[in-house]
């Protein structure tokens, strides 16, 4: 599992964060708002309860609220709300919604479940595996997706290695990495497949994934034997590892006389 990740309460995103340390999740509230209220502007509605909470002399709920960057649908990060989960809890006590009690079986469940894979890390797998099976993915690609988050491990790994900092420095080579084998940055190529708050590689075919793979294991081991310095040289690195997989997409693109990027996932 990775420290930052999404999570889905019928099928909306709420992203989070793992603490290592104090073995907790850490939750944007921000997202929990637009979910329980289903509001258009949660954030003034976050504002606004805030305030409430303060006047209701409620303010040590407000004390534990705390602030991580978590990444945005612009792929930037921002620093955002976050709350554990016994606060979001208590949080939940002030926010009328509907959804409140499922919400909270929800967020024990996801407690529980982050134990369990922390004692056997399979069981993530095993629960991605199921999750991508009832959006209807075939087990090829799902297979192909969850070597392709294993691949993206060993990379990030080996820039946090060469002192690259998650969030900014890492979406900048991702996108010299996608730009490299795709020919387009990675905005381009969520635009160009329609995409907005859904995940590039949830909609990426066997074919892109695996090209994906090749671009992303290829700078690993760019990396590994260049030992790249500071940003820039870590930049080179990432074009070098993204041309690979250009060099094969070519190929066979050549072969096919068809384009590999594809506009939908088919």
């Amino acid at each position: 599992m990775k420290e930052k990740s999404i999570i889905l309460f019928n099928q909306k995103t709420i992203r989070r964060h793992w603490d290592k340390k104090k073995e907790l999740w850490y939750f944007s509230v921000i997202d929990i708002i637009e979910v329980l209220t289903q509001s258009s502007r949660p954030k003034k509605y976050w504002n606004d309860l805030k305030i409430k909470l303060q006047q209701e002399e409620r303010s040590q709920l407000s004390a534990k609220i705390g602030r991580l960057r978590l990444k945005s649908t612009d792929g930037k990060t921002y620093l955002t709300d976050v709350a554990d989960t016994e606060t979001i809890l208590r949080l939940i006590q002030s926010i009328p919604s509907p959804k409140a009690e499922p919400f909270k079986v929800w967020l024990a469940k996801v407690g529980y479940e982050r134990i369990e894979e922390t004692e056997d890390p399979e069981l993530a797998f095993d629960r991605a595996m199921k999750t991508y099976l009832n959006k209807g993915y075939s087990r090829d690609w799902i297979n192909q997706r969850l070597k392709s988050i294993e691949v993206r491990k060993e990379l990030t790994d080996e820039w946090q290695e060469r002192g690259m900092k998650e969030g900014r420095d890492f979406a900048i080579l991702t996108n010299e990495i996608t730009k490299a084998w795709t020919g387009k940055s990675v905005k381009e190529l969520k635009e160009y497949k329609g995409l907005k708050k859904e995940n590039l590689r949830d909609n990426m075919t066997n074919l892109e994934l695996i090209l994906n793979m090749l671009a992303e294991a290829s700078t690993t081991e760019i990396s590994k034997k260049d030992i790249p310095k500071g940003l820039e040289e870590n930049r080179v690195v990432a074009k070098k590892g993204g041309n690979v997989a250009k060099k094969a997409k070519e190929e066979i693109e050549l072969s096919t006389g068809e384009s590999v990027i594809r506009k939908k996932l088919s």
